[in-house]
């Protein structure tokens, strides 16, 4: 019996430019921590080896110090782990692994497979056939050899790639390099370790992407896992378990704002989320002023709860109503041609995007900066009276 661990697709070294700086960090950090808690659960769980099948690093250029801080996130399991290059961070003649090997940061029991062949798995019987990617792109498939590679008799043969099934994927991924969806039929593998694929995947009984361990993107495909894999004899179905790794969750919202329920179910999806979510929200529609500004609102609560947030709300316009005018004190005058004209721009089909944005913009600036003057103005009418002698407030 063999039991191990499929990872794919750390990407370590991702920069998070979407975010802000203090956002990215946290998320640039994370890839680091669920490497080590992998590595805790390969320990935890007594396997015989991890598999890591392509895409450990996001560049080449990734510094010495991110390296190290990699390798040293290896250290709580002392078992066998085997690292496959895959395009991002290609076993070129000169690339992030041969700057590893320099750096002398690679424990014995890690193996970096920079060629093509079999590795050994003595204590457990196991053939492992590994494709490194030792180009970014490639237009052959990688994995072919497997089909003729010998392997010593009773042994598990599993296999172990870099790059896309054909016919398989709903949406194309990182690189072309093709796999063809019969190779662990056609190899006679047990088990066919892929990555590329940034969610958890099966493709067949055999075949199975293990996706990234910490989620990178807006998508719903099932990123934040590793695979469990125990084969329980040469030619046996794998058992495959996915076991959540992944520390946060990332989520994306395209939001219609057309009644006031709509914002008050909105501000309720929000005040749920917590320290473990990443977000992106767009909204669009119409709401009265008031409601708007509590949507403005909430979000930047939300901001101050999540791991990382974007907001875009350019796409809501901002219609007061007869109540939000007199809240205002914008029903007759200056004001009130100055909120009629930026409610018209907002419903002028013709109007330029732009100027229908910076007019919803105008009005919620325009109401803080009313509210904000409320109070003051009260306060220099209670103050004025107080200045007053008694007799002429007597008057």
């Amino acid at each position: 019996m063999i039991r191990f661990l499929h990872t794919a697709d750390w990407q370590i070294g991702t920069q998070f430019g979407q975010f802000e700086p203090d956002e990215a960090a946290h998320l640039a950090q994370a890839r680091f921590d669920t490497v080590r808690r992998i590595a805790e659960e390969a320990s935890a769980r007594n396997v015989d080896a991890v598999l890591v099948a392509g895409d450990v690093f996001d560049l080449q250029t990734v510094s010495d110090t991110v390296i190290r801080r990699l390798f040293a996130a290896l250290e709580p399991y002392s078992g066998p782990w085997l690292l496959l290059p895959g395009n991002h961070d290609a076993a070129l003649v000169e690339s992030v692994w041969t700057r590893a090997q320099r750096l002398n940061c690679i424990a014995p029991n890690v193996r970096v497979v920079l060629e093509p062949g079999v590795v050994l798995l003595e204590a457990c019987r196991a053939a492992l056939l590994c494709a490194p990617l030792t180009q970014r792109i490639t237009y052959d498939d990688t994995t072919a050899f497997f089909d003729a590679a010998d392997t010593p008799p009773g042994y598990h043969r599993i296999g172990l790639g870099h790059g896309s099934v054909g016919g398989i994927l709903q949406e194309s991924i990182d690189s072309s390099n093709p796999i063809a969806p019969t190779r662990a039929a056609s190899a006679r593998l047990d088990y066919l370790a892929l990555g590329d694929w940034h969610g958890h995947l099966r493709v067949d009984d055999r075949t199975w992407y293990a996706g990234t361990h910490e989620q990178d993107r807006f998508r719903a495909n099932e990123p934040g896992f590793v695979l469990d894999v125990t084969v329980s004899e040469p030619g046996a179905v794998p058992r495959v378990e996915p076991v959540r790794v992944g520390q946060y969750q990332w989520q994306r919202w395209d939001q219609t704002i057309a009644v006031p329920t709509d914002v008050d179910a909105l501000k309720a999806r929000l005040a749920a989320l917590g320290r473990h979510d990443v977000l992106r929200i767009a909204v669009d529609g119409t709401a009265a002023l008031a409601d708007a500004e509590a949507l403005h609102v909430a979000v930047e609560q939300t901001r101050a709860r999540v791991r990382a947030l974007r907001a875009d709300l350019s796409g809501l316009q901002v219609l007061p109503t007869a109540d939000d005018l007199a809240e205002l004190g914008a029903q007759s005058g200056y004001l009130a041609k100055v909120v009629a004209r930026l409610r018209g721009l907002q419903e002028d089909p013709a109007a330029d995007p732009q100027q229908v944005k910076r007019a919803a913009e105008a009005l919620l600036l325009l109401a803080r900066f009313q509210r904000e003057q409320q109070p003051a103005q009260a306060r220099e009418r209670q103050q004025g009276q107080l200045d007053l002698s008694p007799e002429a407030r007597s008057a």
